[in-house]
C-alpha cells in the first residue's frame, strides 16, 4: 500500500480548501492545495478545474479555457467544467456567443449549484458584457483616439 493511500480521503478537503484560497486571493496556497490533491488522486478532475478557477479569477481566460477543455476532453459530461468554460468564453470577445450556449446548457442542469452558476453568469453577460458603452464612456473612448495637436 502506498503511503499516499492513507490520505486519499483528504482529497476533497484539499480541493475545498483550494477553492476557498482562490476566493480569498491566496494564489500560492491554492496552487499548493490543488497540487497536493492531484498527488492523492490523479484520476479525479477537480484539481484541474481548480487550476482553471485560479486562471479565471486572474482573468487569464485562455489558460482557464484550456484547463476546463482538458477536463471536458476527458469527461464530456462534467457540468462544472462546462459551466466554467462557458463563463470564460462568454467573457472572451470572440467567443461570447459560444460561451452563452454553454451557459444556457448549464442553466438547465439538474444540479442546483450548476444551474445557479449558469443562470447568474448569463445574467452577468447580458447586463455587463454585451451592454453597449454609455454615451460618456463612448465619448471618452473616441477622444482618446483623436491625435492631439501641438
Amino acid at each position: 500500500m502506498s503511503n499516499w493511500k492513507k490520505f486519499e480521503e483528504d482529497y476533497f478537503t484539499l480541493i475545498e480548501a483550494g477553492f476557498i484560497a482562490v476566493n480569498q486571493g491566496d494564489e500560492d496556497s491554492s496552487v499548493k492545495l490543488f497540487r497536493a490533491a492531484q498527488l492523492l488522486n490523479q484520476e479525479n478532475s477537480l484539481h484541474k478545474i481548480g487550476v482553471g478557477y485560479i486562471h479565471l479569477h486572474k482573468l487569464e481566460l485562455k489558460q482557464a479555457c484550456d484547463c476546463f477543455q482538458q477536463v471536458l476532453d476527458k469527461e464530456p459530461a462534467n457540468e462544472m467544467a462546462n459551466a466554467f468554460l462557458g463563463l470564460c468564453m462568454a467573457l472572451s470577445p470572440n467567443l461570447t456567443t459560444k460561451g452563452e450556449m454553454l451557459l444556457e446548457k448549464s442553466a438547465s442542469s439538474k444540479d442546483p449549484l450548476i444551474k445557479d452558476l449558469g443562470a447568474s453568469a448569463l445574467q452577468f453577460v447580458e447586463e455587463f458584457v454585451k451592454k453597449a458603452p454609455s454615451p460618456m464612456a463612448a465619448s471618452e473612448k473616441s477622444s482618446q483616439k483623436k491625435p492631439k495637436h501641438k
